[in-house]
């Protein structure tokens, strides 16, 4: 039997089954990087969803073209990847589904659904006044992929967003601000929502300095790293109440049983859960599908971040 033109290692039956009926000489085997590859030599290999960091060990001894990720973020990983490997994020896998979650914990966290919950699960009838999502200032800190997946649902419920970036610059809807002048509008948002990958120039972003310039009773959203957020300074202002957070993402996560910003009302915490629907998989084999594609006909891979 011939060797295969190309050899791809996905981490799970379900994947392998998603990606459907192979072109000729593409071969498809399982192999979760818990241990050793089973072979040597794997032309594109797909780590865990989660996990890949630590996955990426097993790399040492492997010679492979392409590590496709099933993530968008990549922090962490440059540090580890074996010389002469490229790297590919996910993007266009999980911009919906973390935007739809983005909105979800917006209007939660606006309209009081916490409170409605918890009432009802004591049995109390608990009517209260909350805070629209219309007519509210948003500011959007990341405007990549996932940035402008939530500004497109967000413009629909009668908002107005405005747009922060590493670097300024113009669109056909406007100015896009850069961080220079993040300070500036925190005072003027009702509602900021951060959505940037996690650097050494955004970790700890969220600081108190950060939250003390957001206004009374303003809400914080924060969908991207939890090291983007010093988690003493969200603790401090929420604790006194003066602010509301809607975290899915957390320092450290998981976060631990019993952790403080758990007990307060005004705190939503998902457990990082932005892209974890059933657009997933799909998405990601659609993904997969095109880079062995593009390798077959010679072209260069998609979403490239990394080159070792």
């Amino acid at each position: 039997m011939n060797p295969p033109r190309l050899l791809i290692s996905v981490p799970n039956a379900h994947l392998s089954a998603a990606l459907g009926e192979m072109p000729e000489g593409v071969k498809i085997i399982e192999w979760d990087m818990s241990g050793p590859a089973p072979v040597n030599a794997i032309d594109i290999v797909v780590p865990p969803y989660m996990g890949t960091e630590k996955a990426l060990a097993q790399l040492a001894n492997v010679k492979t073209r392409l590590v496709q990720s099933q993530s968008v973020g990549y922090d962490g990983v440059e540090q580890l990847l074996p010389p002469g490997v490229v790297f590919a994020n996910a993007a266009t896998v999980h911009e919906t589904s973390t935007a739809e979650l983005t909105v979800a914990l917006i209007l939660a966290s606006q309209r009081g659904i916490p409170d409605f919950v918890r009432a009802a699960s004591e049995g109390r009838w608990a009517p209260s006044w909350h805070q629209s999502l219309a007519d509210r200032n948003v500011l959007l800190v990341g405007y990549g992929g996932v940035g402008k997946a939530i500004e497109a649902r967000l413009l629909p419920f009668e908002v107005t967003v405005t747009r922060v970036a590493l670097t300024a610059r113009s669109d056909e809807r406007g100015e896009i601000h850069g961080f220079d002048s993040l300070y500036d509008l925190l005072p003027l948002a009702d509602v900021v929502v951060v959505a940037v990958p996690l650097t050494e120039r955004t970790t700890h972003l969220i600081d108190d300095s950060f939250l003390s310039r957001m206004h009374d009773d303003s809400l914080l959203v924060n969908i991207a790293r939890g090291k983007v957020a010093d988690t003493k300074a969200l603790l401090a202002h929420a604790s006194s109440g003066r602010l509301r957070l809607a975290l899915d993402v957390t320092d450290p996560e998981p976060l631990p049983d019993g952790h403080p910003l758990f007990s307060l009302s005004n705190v939503l915490v998902s457990p990082h859960v932005g892209g974890a629907t059933t657009a997933m998989l799909p998405r990601m084999a659609h993904l997969l599908n095109e880079q062995i594609a593009r390798m077959l006909r010679g072209d260069d891979p998609l979403n490239v971040v990394l080159t070792s």
